[in-house]
């Protein structure tokens, strides 16, 4: 299925990229927007991911840019976990695992329907060297198989000024977790 963005909705969606690019230089030293621009401009399955992320709250935004596959990598950037991907469980076995009080989906599956990878460990680690993010939520985070096998999986969050990485039951889901995406360009 071919997922495209209005002309009015993609040139919205470049304008807020656009702003946040230029208020957050220190994220991406170096880059240029108009390269960026392009980028995206050619790629409208990816700017309907990025609409998506914007959507739910994320505030994606550029972190880098990876020379090798020539693409630019956003991750959500939003101060807290993103608000419309709160109350989640883990994945899809560990919401079908629930008999009750189910949560409304899952952060991989919401991962999944938007086109977009959940943040690793590494990556959330290197997300927290750009800004303090989590200060009072916190995001799943992709979890190992050997932990997720025995029912388990991550998240993380920023206090007390370090980054802590926890364990918690896959299916479990707060009002003040959510999960954070990344999407090359």
């Amino acid at each position: 299925m071919k997922r495209q963005l209005s002309s009015e909705q993609r040139a919205e969606l470049l304008t807020i990229l656009k702003i946040r690019f230029e208020n957050n230089m220190d994220r991406h030293k170096g880059l240029e927007w108009a390269k960026v621009k392009a980028k995206l401009e050619s790629n409208a399955d990816k700017l309907w991911s990025l609409d998506d992320m914007e959507v739910t709250g994320g505030e994606p935004d550029v972190v880098g840019y990876d020379d090798q596959s020539d693409e630019y990598v956003f991750y959500d950037c939003s101060a807290e976990s993103p608000k419309g991907r709160r109350s989640i469980c883990y994945d899809a076995e560990a919401l079908e695992s629930r008999k009750e009080h189910k949560p409304a989906d899952s952060a991989i599956n919401m991962a999944l329907e938007m086109g977009i990878d959940i943040l690793t460990e590494e990556e959330y680690r290197s997300l927290q060297k750009l800004g303090n993010f989590d200060t009072k939520t916190s995001s799943w985070i992709k979890t190992p198989h050997e932990i997720r096998n025995r029912g388990g999986a991550l998240f993380c969050d920023r206090r007390y000024d370090h980054v802590f990485l926890y364990h918690n039951g896959a299916e479990s889901y707060y009002a003040a977790r959510a999960f954070r995406g990344s999407l090359r360009v």
